[in-house]
């Protein structure tokens, strides 16, 4: 790779290139349709004309009320012990059984649960990775996840969708870092905090239209519900590994050195 690469050991290595791997393997519209067997635009014709307006703030409320109940209102710090992916993935699972059966009618009651599930086993990653979930970093690092996947390399810089997203954040993210560390609070309701929820949301927007589209189609129903929102947690809890992996060498190194070993692979 370079003499940038010296600097790491043999297992960071190894955990640079699965972070890689996880940050930039297909998106939530090939993973569903790999698991159903047929094309997800099929739901297409199934959704309601407005759907889309709908979508969006229904995305955004999700978000709103995954970051009071998962992470600004956590305490505990388990900073290191193993994460509890399996178990998240089964609860991710129950609440899409219900999606299923009522369609994109129930999408209003299901996601803002399926989220908030999906943001405790991102925060419960990031503690097995050695971040402290008390920080108001980690707490935006996690709601970050939700922004990530899904992204082609940006043509204009060449960087890849990961660190492409990451740049799309950092300003704002930056500002409330500043924001909570003078103010000693984090105002879910402050303008600061809710432009960067509209941000991840346009990003998340994508992720849950198509997980709309495939679970719209009316056969789909308990069952398939079930299966969807699993592959649509083990998405996210494979994009919070991988960020939080590239999250812990930038601490060990730094950001600069991280990234450019993380191009070179």
């Amino acid at each position: 790779m370079s003499n940038l690469s010296l600097q790491l050991t043999t297992k960071e290595k190894e955990e640079l290139h699965l972070a890689k791997t996880l940050l930039e393997n297909p998106g939530i519209a090939m993973k569903i349709t790999n698991v159903l067997g047929s094309p997800i635009q099929q739901g297409m014709g199934f959704l309601p004309k407005n759907w889309n307006e709908k979508l969006s703030e229904i995305t955004t409320n999700a978000l709103l009320k995954a970051a009071d109940t998962a992470i600004f209102t956590l305490k505990k710090e388990h900073k290191n012990k193993a994460s509890q992916n399996l178990l998240h993935k089964i609860s991710a699972g129950a609440t899409g059984a219900m999606g299923g059966v009522f369609g994109i009618a129930g999408l209003a009651i299901e996601l803002p649960i399926t989220t908030t599930i999906i943001l405790r086993s991102v925060a419960d990653i990031a503690r097995s990775n050695g971040e402290s979930i008390n920080e108001i970093e980690t707490k935006l690092a996690c709601l970050e996840v939700f922004a990530l996947g899904g992204d082609k390399v940006d043509e204009s810089t060449l960087e890849s969708g990961y660190y492409a997203t990451r740049t799309f954040l950092s300003n704002s993210m930056s500002q409330a870092t500043k924001y909570v560390t003078e103010q000693g609070i984090i105002n879910e309701g402050a303008p600061i905090f809710l432009n960067i929820i509209s941000k991840i949301a346009k990003k998340f927007g994508v992720q849950v239209t198509e997980k709309t589209i495939a679970q719209s189609v009316p056969i789909i129903g308990a069952a398939g519900g079930a299966v969807i929102n699993t592959v649509f947690i083990s998405h996210f809890q494979d994009m919070a590994q991988g960020h939080f992996i590239i999250r812990k060498l930038e601490r060990k190194y730094n950001q600069g050195t991280i990234k450019a070993l993380y191009h070179k692979i």
